[in-house]
């Protein structure tokens, strides 16, 4: 995997997405001092991830993938991120009873800062300036100063990082994650008039804790009922943030991505022959690659005997995203290409970023009914091609937000403005995730 590959050999191929520093030295300055930070995860936590991936990949378990489109330093508080954890464990519950296999998480978070772009500058009032790249590059107000990248926003997006990383896995391991307590947060949400429909189905899950309990099998008993494993992922976009993150694992000699236990290669960044794919192909992290319209099968070969030559279990996941309606025209020869050279692979559905629209308002938004549409005709279709539907990519938040239409709430165009508070692509908020995972449940229950 790593032959003839370094932490800079990325440097000598073509990189989509990056912003233009010009001020070389204060680059240079940033990542020299980001290299001799401690790594945000590490190699141990990275296999652990790989292995429970490879159970995803044999059918045996299913990714839950989730959190904000882009993290922001101005929300980055401890509710923020508690809120987005706990409602990731509930959707899990939902999900672990209907599969009736564990649920892998992974957070969208503690590091999904940087954000690409359809076009490299916009223009307001014939004033043109740099898009707007995430926190970690520039920031969103519309002047030529918050727009111009700052090297050491690097540094603030690390120590961001490193806090909500901290915070996770004292949530994680701390008696926050106790099953009994995420189950009753579930019955909180099938209260309401509309959620009828899910009582059902959250009765079952508390009756099966109950029968548990009396057969002594409670958090007095045993930890897995009180603790969890919550791994974290961004997309592998800014390159000089990855490499200067980058080291050696001291037990096997393998390259890790200090920056997170999971990292993904964006739509646009894909290119076989580009700079994106050269980093994540020498780093031992699994790796997710995001599978849009324009992804054909040719290029799908050549990026999984890249960066899987080994053809090991766990380490790719493909994430597909192609829009409601438009699943069968691309999805069946993706499934069949993987076929003919027999890869291991995870097949997971992100069901937001193809169906991305804007309202009468002037806000994106994401319509409730097309995300669900896209989820089950991602799961039929993986079902009628044999291969195992196992995993599911949100852009969500724990927060009650107003910038997907439709769900429970029936949110409409008009109540956008509301509570719009994404600088980038529209989220799900607490109760439309939670409905996510209670339909999604329903898809689970007929494999």
């Amino acid at each position: 995997m790593t032959m003839n590959w370094s932490a800079d050999s990325w440097r000598n191929r073509t990189a989509l997405q990056l912003p233009e520093y010009t001020d070389e030295a204060a680059l240079k300055q940033a990542t020299d001092k980001l290299s001799s930070y401690p790594l945000l995860v590490f190699a141990g936590e990275a296999r652990s991830l790989k292995n429970r991936l490879a159970a995803v990949s044999r059918g045996e378990a299913f990714l839950l993938q989730g959190g904000d489109c882009a993290e922001s330093f101005a929300e980055f508080s401890s509710d923020n991120i508690r809120d987005t954890f706990r409602v990731m464990l509930q959707m899990a519950i939902v999900l672990t009873f209907g599969a009736k296999k564990p649920v892998v998480k992974v957070g969208r978070m503690a590091g999904q800062f940087a954000k690409p772009r359809s076009a490299p500058t916009e223009t307001v009032d014939g004033v043109e300036l740099p898009s707007y790249r995430g926190d970690i590059i520039n920031d969103l107000p519309f002047t030529v100063e918050a727009r111009t990248p700052k090297p050491e926003k690097m540094l603030e997006a690390y120590l961001h990082s490193a806090a909500t990383l901290n915070l996770l896995r004292a949530f994680a391991t701390g008696g926050y994650a106790n099953l009994d307590r995420v189950a009753s947060w579930n019955l909180d949400f099938t209260n309401g008039d509309n959620a009828k429909e899910y009582k059902q189905m959250a009765e079952k899950i508390s009756a099966s804790l109950a029968f548990m309990d009396a057969c002594g099998v409670n958090s007095g008993t045993t930890h897995l009922m009180e603790q969890v494993e919550y791994f974290t992922s961004h997309e592998a976009l800014l390159l000089p943030y990855e490499e200067a993150l980058t080291r050696e694992d001291s037990i096997s000699g393998e390259m890790l991505a200090g920056s997170a236990h999971m990292l993904w290669i964006g739509d646009r960044t894909r290119q076989p022959d580009g700079a994106h794919v050269e980093y994540c192909r020498g780093v031992l992290n699994p790796i997710g690659i995001k599978c849009g319209p324009s992804m054909s099968t040719d290029d799908l070969k050549i990026l999984l005997d890249k960066l899987n030559p080994e053809n090991e279990a766990g380490r790719i996941t493909l994430i597909g995203r192609f829009g409601a309606g438009k699943v069968a025209d691309h999805l069946p020869e993706l499934i069949g290409a993987v076929k003919e050279i027999g890869a291991n692979v995870v097949w997971c559905s992100d069901p937001m970023h193809g169906n991305t629209i804007k309202a009468e308002g002037g806000y994106k938004t994401r319509p409730f009914q097309s995300i669900l549409t896209e989820i089950k005709e991602y799961s039929e279709i993986c079902r009628s091609e044999g291969v195992y539907p196992g995993g599911i990519h949100l852009e969500m938040t724990g927060k009650n937000v107003t910038e997907c239409t439709g769900g429970l709430q029936d949110l409409k165009d008009s109540d956008l403005s509301d509570r719009y508070h994404t600088a980038c692509d529209p989220r799900l908020n607490a109760s439309q995730a939670l409905e996510v995972a209670f339909l999604l449940a329903e898809e689970l229950e007929k494999l």
